[in-house]
């Protein structure tokens, strides 16, 4: 009986809600992949918040009406600037420099474990034209942290 009594106890907690809430925050490293080291490397942390709902419009088949706020105005200008190496130098690939990046962004990563961030999801993507002559490129992982408020 003692038994059953702790199963049903036990089954009821973990069926009952919580309403922890829980804050994201978001940390994009931008690495070039320009040759030669021409491009510029970063770690990136908005420290200003925004409400998307202030530049979010909705469109229907009756009413086409714009959000009228300006560029100007998402833009963030309290952010945290990390440097971080160039994958390219003169000489080509340089796997020291990802090496180097790899312990700036788990200091990072570590840093902000240790404020109660808790690392819930990574993506990353890169964009180059890869056409003729093409100089252009960046690799950007987005880290996406959450804890509870």
């Amino acid at each position: 009986m003692k038994k059953l009594l702790i199963v049903l106890a036990v089954s009821l907690f973990s069926f009952i809600e919580t309403n922890a809430q829980v804050e994201y925050k978001v940390v994009t490293s931008v690495e070039s992949i320009v040759p030669n080291g021409l491009g510029r490397s970063r770690i990136i942390s908005a420290n200003d918040t925004k409400d998307y709902k202030e530049f979010t419009s909705t469109q229907t088949e009756e009413d086409n009406t714009r959000n009228k706020s300006k560029r100007g105005e998402i833009r963030v200008k309290g952010f945290d600037e990390t440097k971080l190496l160039n994958f390219y130098n003169i000489g080509g690939i340089r796997f020291q420099n990802i090496a180097a990046n790899d312990a700036i962004i788990e200091s990072k990563i570590n840093t902000m474990i240790e404020e109660g961030w808790e690392l819930a999801f990574v993506t990353s993507g890169v964009e180059s034209s890869g056409g003729k002559g093409d100089n252009q490129g960046i690799f950007i992982t987005r880290y996406i942290f959450k804890r509870n408020k």
